[in-house]
């Protein structure tokens, strides 16, 4: 027996009855062609919500119906219970991001994926308040004290002043890492970490100093299992089983603390553990080997040496970088080995060492939001990172754990 249904177009009767659908997305009613959106029955729409008396109908509509297909997927990405946060995703600007953060867009762009990650819509750009001091680029997404410094060209000797408020920004840095570290588990959004990051950062009176530059859209990066770096924090919900990399700098007093930690998300499998301890083990032995007297190149030497013994890869295209009033200044610290990084460490020099090391292959790719870069095979990667200060005698750790930092790392209880 035959159900009547309006148009959604017109108005006008649409018969419907349950029968085959055909491949052109037609319910076929003996010699009645019904027309309902393909969509519409891919979302699993009620019937009456894509029916239409005539193709027609059909494609008069269609420039207004769409809508109805984006609100729909929208909703699906609400990171709370009902309605609330569902209608916030809908109707706050919650878009893909393009061209280095520069654009947006309410499709998921064409990329073939290397790995089973996607994007999701990422939110609006979130506020900081008038009084917090500001790096160069937080109006415009321009630096301009950066590119044309003497110090991309030769490495700074910090001035007592300068590393007493380093020493202070690092400490806040790590404090709002440990907030997100403590935030992390299946079912949280990286988007909630990027709030808790930003929030945390402007209470302690700093800017975030990812964001806006160079147009990058949040206040930190999260790196999910196949995203090597610059991962941007978005509407996906973390999985049970999932890595998930943060970085976090802070801008405070006129100068920039910068660390980061891979994290796991419930219960991990075996590579996953073994990948994020190796790298953390990287970061360590770089970190014993400086000295006042050693050569950048060594680190990627230690590193490389350290991975390989455990089957895994090196980045190449990313590197360490020097730190201070500047956000990233020489010297550049590549992290494989044979690399032909020029100068020696002395004291006073503040740089991070920050390796990332693949399970498979070290090359990389990048998705169309021009950030993430993500494994060419898919698999996974990890991070750690430090800031740190050249002493005499050996080095200062200046974004160090504290006794209060989230107990997250089981290795470190051995």
């Amino acid at each position: 027996m035959a159900e009547t249904l309006s148009c959604a177009h017109c108005g006008k009767p649409a018969l419907l009855q349950i029968t085959k659908i055909s491949e052109l997305g037609y319910q076929i009613m003996g010699a009645i062609r019904i027309c309902r959106c393909p969509k519409c029955m891919e979302l699993k729409f009620p019937r009456e919500a894509g029916a239409f008396c005539t193709q027609d109908c059909f494609k008069a509509s269609w420039s207004s119906h769409k809508s109805v297909h984006l609100k729909a997927t929208f909703s699906l990405l609400g990171t709370d219970t009902a309605g609330e946060q569902n209608s916030d995703v809908a109707n706050e600007g919650w878009l893909y991001c393009l061209r280095n953060g520069q654009s947006r867009t309410p499709k998921r762009p064409h990329f073939v994926w290397t790995g089973t990650l996607r994007p999701y819509p990422i939110s609006v750009k979130r506020i900081v308040p008038a009084h917090i001091d500001k790096p160069d680029w937080a109006d415009d997404g321009i630096p301009r004290a950066e590119p044309n410094s003497d110090l991309q060209h030769h490495v700074e000797i910090k001035t007592p002043d300068q590393v007493e408020r380093m020493r202070e920004t690092c400490r806040i840095a790590r404090e709002v890492l440990d907030a997100a570290a403590r935030m992390i588990c299946p079912g949280v959004t990286t988007d909630e970490i990027d709030r808790v990051v930003h929030e945390a950062t402007i209470a302690a009176g700093g800017y975030p100093s990812p964001l806006n530059y160079h147009f990058y859209p949040k206040s930190c990066c999260t790196s999910v299992n196949e995203v090597i770096c610059h991962g941007i924090p978005d509407a996906r919900k973390l999985e049970d089983g999932d890595i998930v990399n943060v970085d976090v700098t802070v801008y405070y007093k006129g100068v920039h603390g910068d660390l980061n930690e891979t994290y796991f998300v419930g219960n991990v499998d075996e590579a996953s553990r073994k990948l994020v301890q190796c790298t953390y083990e990287c970061l360590d032995k770089a970190i014993s080997s400086v000295k006042p007297g050693v050569r950048f190149r060594d680190i990627g030497e230690v590193i490389n040496r350290h991975a390989s013994m455990s089957g895994l890869s090196v980045v190449k295209s990313y590197c360490g970088h020097g730190i201070g009033e500047l956000f990233h200044c020489a010297p550049n610290i590549p992290h494989y080995g044979r690399n032909k990084a020029v100068g020696v460490m002395k004291a006073g020099q503040t740089f991070t060492i920050e390796p990332m090391i693949n399970a498979g292959v070290w090359h990389d790719q990048m998705w169309p939001d021009g950030w993430t870069a993500v494994t060419a095979d898919g698999k996974r990667s990890a991070q750690f990172e430090h800031t740190l200060l050249v002493t005499e005698t050996g080095v200062e750790v200046l974004t160090a754990r504290l006794p209060s930092s989230p107990n997250v790392f089981p290795w470190l209880n051995k």
